[in-house]
This record gives structure tokens, C-alpha cells and sequence, in this order.
């Protein structure tokens, strides 16, 4: 285990994490630093625990806004999935009765093709 000093508002706190992981948890010490430190600008003293419990709250607040919106956009994710495999199939059915179309047609056209082959000419007097 690796062995990190943070600080947060003025005071330093040590702290292990994984072996790689010092300047993520450095980071994310002083993201919260900045919470707290906003806080106390707005408040004044009014306490370690206070100041470090409303932070969590803002914190947590914001996460839970996050997952809102990541939720939401997982759902228009699937919605756009959804008319994509929609529209594919569509797609598929469209082709295959212009494929039906084009042999029919093709059909039609032998048919006549072969009609006016068998067909006796006129003679020319």
C-alpha cells in the first residue's frame, strides 16, 4: 500500500491507497477540498464535521443528479436502439418486396418478350 498526504481545508490527512493510485486520490482530495472550501466561504466557521457532512451532501447531491441524467440517457440510448432495430427490419421488409417487385416485373417481361417472339410476323407484299 502506498502512503498519500492530503490536505483538506489547511489540515493534512495521511492516507493509503493502492500502489498507482497517489495522484487520483491527491485529485479527488483536493476536488473535496474545494467543496469544503467553498462551503466555509458561504458559512463561515462552523465546524470540521458540519463543514465536512454538508460537503458530503453536496457531493452525494450531485451524484445522484449524475445518475438522473445517465439514466435518462441510457433510456434515449435504448429508444434510438430500439428504432434502429425498427427501422432495420422495415428496411429488410422494404427490400424484399422490391426484390418480389423487380422479379415480378422480370416475369412480366419474359412473358411478353416470349409472346412477341411466337407471334407470326406479317408478311410485306
Amino acid at each position: 500500500m502506498a502512503q498519500v498526504t492530503v490536505m483538506i481545508d489547511g489540515k493534512a490527512y495521511r492516507m493509503a491507497c493502492e500502489a498507482g493510485q497517489e495522484d487520483h486520490l491527491t485529485d479527488l482530495a483536493a476536488r473535496f477540498d474545494r467543496y469544503v472550501g467553498h462551503l466555509k466561504s458561504q458559512f463561515g466557521e462552523i465546524g470540521d464535521l458540519r463543514l465536512t457532512v454538508m460537503a458530503g451532501i453536496m457531493i452525494t447531491d450531485e451524484m445522484s443528479e449524475l445518475s438522473r441524467k445517465i439514466e435518462a440517457l441510457e433510456n434515449q440510448v435504448a429508444s434510438l436502439q430500439q428504432n434502429r432495430d425498427g427501422m432495420a427490419e422495415n428496411k429488410a421488409k422494404a427490400d424484399e418486396q422490391i426484390v418480389l417487385a423487380i422479379s415480378d416485373l422480370a416475369m412480366r417481361l419474359n412473358g411478353i418478350t416470349e409472346k412477341l417472339v411466337e407471334r407470326p410476323k406479317p408478311s410485306v407484299n
